[in-house]
């Protein structure tokens, strides 16, 4: 599946949109629970029930900490030999468009992704496929590297410095 979100802005956490003030996140393992509020009835425009079960599929939710029945977006990732794959990633229907409530939500999700590769041993490679249309637009902000038509990776320094970015107190 091709990948179609986009940096809004490159943050520490998410940050709200008219305020500017910053909120810390966590990255928490989807259960089944959760797939009762994120349908298409509700905004989502992708099938997550149906991702989450897809055997080799780790699905994460991205909250606030202070308000973690509040998912702000999902990532889809599979582990593979050697990198980690993004398979999908989208952002609460409140999160996308011009009246979006919180900035930052997809490079959280692609560091957490990062910062999974590391823990397994991967040196922050990640891989996807991305949409024509966003390859020079994840290049210029993810750092992310071309290796096909539209197939991207993103190599060592620059998923370091997403991880860094957005988890500050990870010990590489």
């Amino acid at each position: 599946m091709e990948l179609d979100f986009e940096i809004d802005k490159m943050t520490h956490s998410i940050e709200n949109r008219i305020t500017g003030d910053n909120f810390p996140t966590e990255v928490l393992p989807l259960n089944k629970t959760d797939l009762l509020q994120i349908t298409k009835k509700n905004g989502w425009k992708f099938n997550w029930k149906k991702e989450f079960a897809i055997q080799g599929k780790e699905i994460f939710k991205l909250t606030i900490l202070t308000n973690p029945t509040i998912i702000q977006g999902l990532i889809s990732i599979t582990i593979e030999r050697g990198f980690v794959e993004m398979n999908l990633i989208e952002t609460a229907p409140f999160n996308f468009g011009a009246n979006k409530i919180y900035l930052g939500v997809p490079g959280n999700l692609v560091a957490f992704a990062c910062k999974r590769s590391f823990k397994h041993g991967f040196d922050g490679y990640v891989a996807f496929t991305a949409k024509t249309a966003l390859l020079e637009h994840y290049k210029n902000t993810l750092g992310a590297v071309q290796i096909s038509t539209q197939r991207m990776i993103i190599e060592e320094p620059q998923a370091r410095i997403l991880v860094s970015k957005y988890f500050n107190n990870y010990k590489f």
